[in-house]
């Protein structure tokens, strides 16, 4: 599939194949411990993605880490385990590209080896710089994404501890952040990534750009971002943004993550029309119609 950048918005269904996502929408019972083969939940993946084709994806994003704040790390092996063979079902069983959500080289190279056609790391290949080289030399797509948030070291949270707020209802949100100026250090930090990125041989149309809503940002820094985001189109690369069940919708309006569906279509409209050429969302159905009339206006 080519992207034509411009001519509509792009929507990126979510496929969790955690036991931890923040969203509450993830494949794996929290009371599992480890993966097999055959398990049932990879089938309840590959039905999601499945779904989510019919409902009008565009692309299908799956993951086996969460990114939520405060949340734990995956070892290699599970990520592997959890991902991989989610990947091989959905190249066989659907049309449209697959991205694997991972800031992990070897699970990056081996996504693409089964199946997947971009790569969407939360890090920006700060992470592991080798994502970067498995991106060029297979010549696929990578999101580089705006980070703040602490990394993940040692089987730590992925947060650090110290700048998340925990909320029984709404969950985790990120305190005390600071930026002199919101836009200015996202876009000077999103285009050093860039730069890095195109030194290892990636091709600039293989290069989108997602400024990290949730990710090291509060919910005031977040909500600004929205209303800024036409500010990033100064980079020349495409937008992807992820503000779907987020905790800065949560915060707004006191709802926990299974009651954001709204908040989610309000900050989704916001987003295309500010310039978003992805969004990347869990209720694809409800995305997609809305994302078709905002196009309909603002394209």
């Amino acid at each position: 599939m080519k992207f034509e950048w411009g001519k509509k918005t792009y929507v990126m269904g979510i496929v969790n194949v955690t036991p931890d996502s923040f969203s509450g929408d993830g494949v794996i019972p929290r009371t599992t411990l480890g993966v097999s083969k055959g398990s049932p939940w990879i089938e309840a993946a590959v039905q999601i993605g499945v779904q989510m084709e019919k409902e009008g994806a565009d692309i299908l994003d799956v993951g086996g880490e969460s990114t939520r704040p405060g949340s734990t790390p995956v070892s290699l092996e599970d990520e592997l385990a959890r991902v991989i063979p989610v990947i091989q079902r959905l190249a066989k069983e659907v049309t449209i590209p697959i991205s694997v959500d991972t800031y992990k080289a070897e699970v990056a190279r081996q996504a693409i080896a089964h199946g997947a056609h971009v790569i969407n790391d939360v890090w920006g290949g700060r992470m592991e710089p080798e994502i970067l080289r498995v991106a060029a030399e297979t010549k696929v797509s990578i999101v580089l994404m705006h980070n703040r948030s602490k990394p993940p070291a040692g089987g730590g949270s992925s947060s650090g501890g110290k700048d998340v707020e925990e909320n029984e209802k709404l969950g985790g949100r990120y305190i005390g952040v600071e930026y002199k100026d919101l836009m200015g250090e996202i876009k000077t930090e999103l285009q050093e990534q860039i730069e890095v990125a195109l030194a290892a041989g990636i091709t600039k149309e293989h290069i989108i750009i997602d400024p990290g809503i949730g990710f090291g940002k509060t919910v005031e820094q977040n909500l600004e971002l929205v209303n800024r985001l036409w500010e990033l189109k100064e980079l020349g690369f495409p937008i992807l943004v992820g503000p779907s069940r987020k905790s800065f919708v949560g915060y707004t309006l006191d709802l926990p993550s299974s009651e954001r569906l709204e908040g989610t279509l309000a900050a989704v409209t916001l987003c295309i029309q500010k310039g978003a050429d992805i969004v990347r969302v869990h209720d694809v159905l409800e995305v997609k119609r809305a994302a078709m009339l905002a196009d309909a206006v603002v394209r």
